[in-house]
C-alpha cells in the first residue's frame, strides 16, 4: 500500500507515553515532533481543550488518559499521556490498564494503541523501578501493543563514571570522552536490565537517551527501535511516513523492503 493511501486510511500513528514526574516526557515528544512548541490537546469527542482548563485539572489531581496531544509541527503523531502510578495508586494503575485492553481490542485501526514508550529516568539516585513500575510490567496485559523503556536522562550515568575516572586520576579530556562507553557497559550488566529480563510481563525492547534537552539531540535510536517493534507492514510504513525530518530512518526502510 503507498504511504498517502496509509495515511488517509489510518491518519496518525498513536503513541502511548507513560512516566513518573520529571521523567522527561515532554522533551521527547518535542524532539520527536522536532518542535519546541507545546502541543494541542483534544478531548475524546475530538474538541480541542484550553491550555487554562487543563492547568486547573492538574492542579486538582486531575487527568484524562483519553486526551490526544498532537503536535502541529508534527500532526502525524497523535499521543496519550499517563502521568505514571505514584501520583495516582491504584486507580490510575487502573485507569491504564483499562485504557490499554480497550485500545488493544479497538477494530478501528485509526484508534487503536500502535505502541507504548514507558520513561524511565535515570538522574535519580536508586535508579531503580518504583512499585507502580515493577507492577506495570509484572500485571499489565497490553497484548499485541509493543511495549518499549526509554531509559531517559541516561547522561546521569556519564557524570558518574566520569567523576571516577577523575578520581582515579584520568585526565578530563580523556574522562570526558571514555565516560558514554564505560557508562553503557556498566549499564548492560546492571540491575535495570536485569529486572526487564526476568519480569513476567517484559518489554519488547529498550533505549537509553542521553542528553535529549541539548539543541542537537539524538532521536535516531528511539526511532529506529521504534520501527523494528512493529511487526504490522502497514503500521510501520505509516510509522516511517511520519519521519518528515528523519531521511536517514526513511532510507534505511526504503533498501531494507
Amino acid at each position: 500500500m503507498d504511504p498517502s493511501e496509509i495515511r488517509e486510511r489510518i491518519v496518525r500513528f498513536r503513541i502511548l507515553i507513560i512516566g513518573r514526574a520529571n521523567a522527561g516526557k515532554t522533551t521527547i515528544l518535542q524532539k520527536v515532533c522536532n518542535t519546541r512548541e507545546n502541543p494541542d490537546i483534544y478531548n475524546s469527542a475530538g474538541e480541542k481543550i484550553n491550555p487554562a482548563v487543563l492547568t486547573a485539572s492538574r492542579e486538582r489531581g486531575l487527568h484524562d488518559i483519553e486526551n490526544e496531544m498532537v503536535f502541529q509541527n508534527n500532526p502525524g503523531f497523535v499521543f496519550h499521556d499517563s502521568r505514571g502510578f505514584e501520583a495516582g495508586g491504584v486507580s490510575e494503575f487502573n485507569k491504564v490498564k483499562a485504557f490499554i485492553a480497550d485500545r488493544s481490542k479497538e477494530r478501528d485501526i485509526k484508534k487503536r494503541l500502535h505502541v507504548i514508550w514507558y520513561c524511565i529516568p535515570m538522574d535519580e539516585a536508586s535508579r531503580s523501578f518504583t512499585a507502580g513500575e515493577v507492577k506495570f510490567f509484572s500485571q499489565c496485559d497490553t497484548g499485541s501493543i509493543p511495549v518499549m523503556v526509554l531509559f531517559t536522562k541516561f547522561d546521569a550515568f556519564y557524570d558518574i563514571e566520569f567523576a571516577q575516572l577523575r578520581r582515579g586520576g584520568t585526565p578530563w579530556k580523556d574522562a570526558k570522552e571514555q565516560a558514554p562507553k564505560l557508562a553503557e557497559e556498566s549499564f548492560a550488566n546492571g540491575p535495570q536490565l536485569k529486572f526487564l529480563k526476568d519480569v513476567r510481563r517484559p518489554p519488547k525492547c529498550h533505549v537509553c537517551l542521553p542528553n535529549m534537552d541539548s539543541d542537537d539531540a539524538d532521536c535516531q535510536p528511539l526511532m529506529e527501535r521504534t520501527a523494528g517493534t512493529l511487526d504490522d507492514e502497514v503500521l510501520m510504513q505509516l510509522f516511517v511516513s511520519t519521519q518528515q525530518t528523519n531521511l536517514e530512518l526513511c532510507m534505511k526502510y526504503a533498501v531494507e523492503r
